[in-house]
């Protein structure tokens, strides 16, 4: 038979034991915030029929290039090819969610310096401009600017005017000005006071994807 201290001693376990599994719980709740959580704006530049031709004849294609972001700091191209346009769009999506960047901005929400980039035969030249400007673009490049929370640039296409290529122009642009920032930020104490006063700050959110 078992005496009523062993039986408060096993109840006091239990209760310790729960409220510890209580406190795990909270504080898996108040994690950091999840990429997969945050809702993106979605636009379809282009969905294009693709016919390819094989031995045993024509197999047609659909190819969606979509652009994705959140309309504050992060924009991604997808590419999606499937038999069904709604397919390629939801393929295309998936792509643009994994190849998301982060943009740097300026505290009048445009970029700090000027850039020339290109990709293939598409050449792209960005440029800062002051509050009230808008985003004075064309074509797909406009749609990666204004998804990507900059609301105030000049931007320029040479070249073709291949709607896939210009924004992926766009985004390697990006890329380079965020490694030029990065680079400037280390090689001198003036570049550093520079970006310090001009940047926008933001807090270091953790995330799975990252």
């Amino acid at each position: 038979m078992e005496t009523t201290e062993e039986t408060t001693s096993r109840t006091k376990s239990v209760k310790t034991f729960n409220k510890d599994n209580s406190s795990n719980r909270n504080s898996r709740k108040k994690g950091p915030i999840r990429l997969s959580k945050i809702k993106y704006e979605e636009k379809i530049v282009q969905v294009k029929r693709v016919t390819k031709v094989t031995t045993g004849g024509k197999k047609m294609t659909f190819r969606a290039v979509v652009i994705i972001g959140d309309n504050k700091r992060k924009v991604g191209v997808g590419v999606g090819r499937a038999e069904d346009v709604n397919l390629a769009i939801d393929k295309a999506i998936l792509n643009g969610k994994k190849n998301l960047i982060t943009v740097p901005l300026t505290l009048n929400y445009s970029i700090p310096h000027v850039m020339n980039t290109s990709y293939g035969a598409c050449k792209i030249m960005l440029r800062p401009a002051t509050l009230g400007t808008g985003v004075i673009a064309g074509g797909s490049v406009k749609t990666v600017l204004e998804l990507a929370g900059i609301k105030n640039i000049l931007a320029k296409q040479f070249g073709s005017n291949n709607i896939l290529n210009n924004a992926k122009a766009t985004i390697r642009a990006l890329i380079l000005l965020n490694e030029k920032i990065e680079l400037g930020k280390t090689q001198s104490s003036r570049r550093y006071l520079f970006y310090a006063k001009v940047m926008k700050k933001y807090k270091n959110a953790k995330s799975i994807n990252q």
